[in-house]
């Protein structure tokens, strides 16, 4: 890829992570699909957060993309992430643990009633996380929000699916797109959960024909998206439809696709604890191999290697930096 200041812009819904250990009953209480992601208002998530023990809870900047832009950093890139926050106590911290991880975010504080947007992560034994989350004022992301110079200045554009609810930011995520291919910046999609592809299955469908240069989902979107049960069917569908794609299946690693052809790359031993960001560290791995010299099959063994190093532990981020072992993964 040619030479730019960063390896990848992402856009996606800057969320403050409170993370929690559960057992199967919590979850059963509030009657929350598990291992899926609910959106409430503050009234229902504060009635979750009231049961939680405070004392237990970890904060993280979060959200999908974010989770992704920090792991690219991890690995060694470098990267711009676009959201909203607020002028308050969760804002200040989202802006400065961003910082710290080394991604810019150039989106000033705002003023607003609503509140920095949280998800409330509930992880249970079986490392299934179910996400409680109250998007606040994430929601009302805007073209003033996002600098295209600086998409400019990226090798590829990272758009996650969580953005498709409002109205606002869906339209950030279409004009992201446009100006990626205007500016021949590549174009980076992720289906991001099971029930947007429900919810939003012919936006997608359009989106990924329209827009998409890589696409990135788990096994269980990928069937919903294509309606069939067969993922060797639907990854050869996903291959007539984009140039790369990227399936992941849990401890079976991922399906890389690539010109057509569908390929398996094996996954990493592990116990998992925490499936929590499991996804987006594959596609952070997956996002910086691509853009600094990996082929795709390298890039995916580089994705799962860090998402087996993020479900190893509690919570969707690593605490240190993985570049010095790239080299002995990708051998």
């Amino acid at each position: 890829m040619s030479e730019k200041k960063y390896d990848v812009f992402g856009v996606g819904n800057a969320l403050v992570d409170v993370l929690a250990q559960v057992e199967d009953e919590f979850v059963a209480g509030f009657e929350l699909p598990k291992g899926s992601m609910s959106l409430m208002d503050s009234d229902k998530q504060g009635s979750v957060l009231d049961k939680l023990d405070s004392g237990s809870l970890k904060l993280a900047s979060g959200g999908s993309a974010a989770n992704t832009m920090v792991a690219i950093a991890q690995s060694g890139g470098s990267g711009v992430y676009i959201g909203r926050v607020a002028d308050d106590q969760h804002g200040e911290f989202y802006k400065k643990d961003m910082a710290e991880a080394g991604i810019a975010f150039p989106v000033p504080l705002a003023k607003s009633d609503l509140p920095t947007g949280t998800s409330v992560i509930l992880t249970t034994p079986d490392a299934e996380r179910t996400m409680c989350t109250h998007l606040g004022i994430s929601t009302n992301l805007s073209m003033n929000d996002v600098d295209f110079d600086l998409l400019a200045q990226s090798k590829i554009s990272y758009v996650e699916g969580y953005l498709w609810d409002p109205a606002e930011p869906r339209a950030v995520c279409i004009e992201t797109f446009e100006r990626s291919k205007k500016l021949g910046v590549k174009t980076s999609f992720t289906f991001s959960d099971p029930f947007l592809v429900d919810r939003f299955g012919d936006d997608f469908s359009k989106v990924v024909e329209e827009y998409c240069d890589i696409v990135f989902c788990n096994a269980e979107e990928a069937r919903k998206f294509f309606g069939s049960e067969d993922l060797n069917e639907c990854n050869e569908k996903l291959g007539g439809k984009v140039e790369m794609g990227f399936v992941t299946d849990g401890g079976n690693g991922c399906f890389a696709i690539v010109d057509g052809k569908v390929e398996h790359v094996a996954g990493f031993e592990v116990k998992a604890i925490d499936t929590v960001g499991a996804g987006d560290a594959f596609a952070g791995g997956v996002l910086y191999g691509l853009t600094n010299g990996l082929d795709p099959i390298k890039a995916a063994r580089w994705g799962n290697y860090f998402a087996s190093r993020v479900v190893a532990k509690i919570g969707p981020r690593l605490e240190s930096n993985l570049n010095a072992e790239l080299a002995t993964v990708v051998a």
